[in-house]
């Protein structure tokens, strides 16, 4: 555990010195900047070891994984994060624990978040999830579509709209994808002027998501190491 401690201490230093990196070349504060621990596939002593070293918010992909470790880890005082992309089915779960959900990417998810919220007498942020590609498996809402669903979470109960989300397509320049992002980022902020999140950048590209404006990184392999196989 010591050596897991060390390795993991050793991760976040130099994350924390390329987000320092990223917004000196920006011209931004770090304080800006939310850095979550993208906790995939690791045990949840890798998430106490983590919240040791100072990390307080966490995120996680998958409901049956992140069900699981939200209640193991239950009193460190984390913001957990669902990263994910979600199924309507899953909602009654995800809002149980989530403080925030990146991945809201159509209506019948908003509906089903928002009456799960109401049931479980929860707020939950909510970020719109906007497709940037074609890249399978990525996810999100077309940019087009965006400014309604962003309506449509801002007026369900339960819901709060806090923002947008995206990941880079594969094969392309994310500085160019965040770009884009930031672009409807700002469509959106025109009507709802608290939604100020921006969920961009993961261990590849956060020099790119930091000067467009990303205001929370998703740090999983640059914090933890390369991804172990999920054992159901």
């Amino acid at each position: 555990m010591g050596d897991r401690r060390e390795e993991l201490a050793a991760a976040l230093a130099e994350v924390e010195r390329r987000v320092e990196d990223a917004c000196r070349a920006a011209g931004r504060s770090r304080s800006e900047i939310t850095l979550i621990a993208v906790t995939k596939t690791y045990p949840a002593s890798d998430v106490r070891l983590l919240a040791e070293l100072g990390v307080s918010h966490v995120g996680e992909n998958r409901d049956q994984e992140a069900a699981a470790k939200a209640a193991e880890c239950a009193g460190l005082g984390l913001t957990w994060h669902f990263i994910g992309q979600l199924q309507s089915n899953k909602a009654r779960s995800v809002v149980s624990y989530a403080h925030m959900i990146h991945s809201v990417d159509r209506p019948r998810l908003v509906d089903a978040l928002g009456r799960e919220a109401v049931r479980a007498g929860r707020e939950v942020d909510c970020l719109v999830q906007v497709g940037l590609g074609e890249g399978a498996g990525r996810g999100g809402a077309a940019p087009e579509e965006v400014p309604a669903l962003a309506g449509l979470v801002a007026k369900a109960e339960g819901l709060r709209l806090r923002g947008v989300m995206a990941v880079a397509p594969l094969g392309e320049d994310p500085a160019a994808a965040f770009a884009r992002l930031r672009a409807v980022a700002e469509r959106v902020r025109e009507e709802h002027p608290a939604a100020d999140v921006i969920s961009a950048g993961m261990s590849g590209d956060i020099p790119q998501a930091v000067m467009n404006g990303a205001t929370h990184l998703r740090v999983g392999t640059a914090l933890l190491g390369r991804r172990k196989l999920f054992v159901r």
